[in-house]
């Protein structure tokens, strides 16, 4: 059981949209149940309505039960562990495999996977979602770090919030970018007109700040490195919309035509630089470009 307390600092017209747009990690039919049981109050008055409105100023009590303890399978899934000792490991992710598990998604997860390639993980996160110090998306390939014990965890997860862990990727965008660098900085929250996605927003949302540098131009797409300083859900490719230049096979951002016949984006987390959790060595992992990735740059270079 956790608790978390927020202050509204915008006007809601649902208590439930509210919360989804400040708890990343859970779907809005478990914040319902949250909401149902009597989990929430606002103003120190529980609140089981999930369309309740809020004001400016509102204090609002969430009660978060345990994660439900499950019964997660290790599964021999081929994993390319591109680093690891007693503290931490580097995972080179590939496209298509979900990080971890969820209701009715108790298989086929990199941690299923890690379960049997790994001796230990870190258990702060608990039995859903263990040694994971932070996600790529189900459809982005490359770097994380997955965390064996807890005091890595802890370390690994400071590193990521006070923003001295960096976290580079590199995508194929649709239309030519103008300038070579720059930063996007915009608040991120939940789209009002699709909630399963995640949209630019002008209130409500969380800061997102996201800074690109153009390595290469083609006749309609450009491959862009992108560093995260904030690591909101969906960031590189929200931000990659919001500019008009939606990352190529993205299928949930991108409306243009694939032309690639792929599976998923065209992002992929090729270095991450981070401190060791022990003894402090800055320390830099890089990943190549999979194939099809690799093979989509090398056609255009020939057009």
């Amino acid at each position: 059981m956790s608790n978390v307390f927020f202050t509204a600092e915008d006007n809601y017209a649902r208590l439930d949209v509210f919360l989804s747009d400040n708890l990343d990690d859970l779907t809005r039919s478990a914040i319902k149940k949250i909401i149902e049981k009597g989990n929430v109050k606002i103003n120190d008055s529980p609140c089981k309505k999930a369309g309740q409105s809020l004001s400016v100023g509102d204090k609002i009590f969430v009660e978060i039960p345990s994660p439900e303890k499950l019964d997660l399978t290790p599964e021999n899934i081929p994993l390319d562990i591109v680093y690891q000792d007693d503290d931490f490991a580097i995972i080179n992710k590939q496209q298509g495999l979900t990080v971890h598990a969820g209701s009715g998604n108790l298989s086929g997860t990199l941690v299923n996977a890690l379960l049997f390639h790994l001796d230990k993980l870190s258990g702060i996160n608990g039995v859903i979602r263990p040694g994971i110090v932070h996600r790529i998306d189900k459809d982005t390939s490359g770097l994380l770090v997955v965390a064996k014990n807890d005091k890595a965890h802890i370390s690994l997860s400071n590193q990521i919030a006070t923003k001295t862990c960096f976290r580079k990727y590199l995508a194929l965008c649709e239309g030519i970018f103008k300038d070579d660098e720059g930063v996007i900085s915009t608040q991120i929250g939940r789209s009002t007109a699709d909630r399963l996605k995640m949209a630019v927003v002008k209130t409500g949302g969380k800061t997102a700040v996201t800074h690109y540098s153009v390595k290469e131009r083609f006749d309609k797409f450009s491959f862009v490195e992108f560093q995260l300083e904030t690591g909101r859900t969906h960031q590189i490719r929200v931000h990659a919309k919001y500019v008009n230049h939606p990352i190529v096979g993205d299928k949930t951002y991108n409306q243009h035509a694939d032309k690639f016949n792929l599976k998923g984006q065209l992002l992929h987390a090729y270095q991450l630089e981070l401190n060791h959790p022990t003894t402090g060595e800055r320390m830099t992992f890089n990943a190549p470009l999979p194939d099809y990735f690799l093979s989509v740059l090398e056609k255009l270079r020939k057009q």
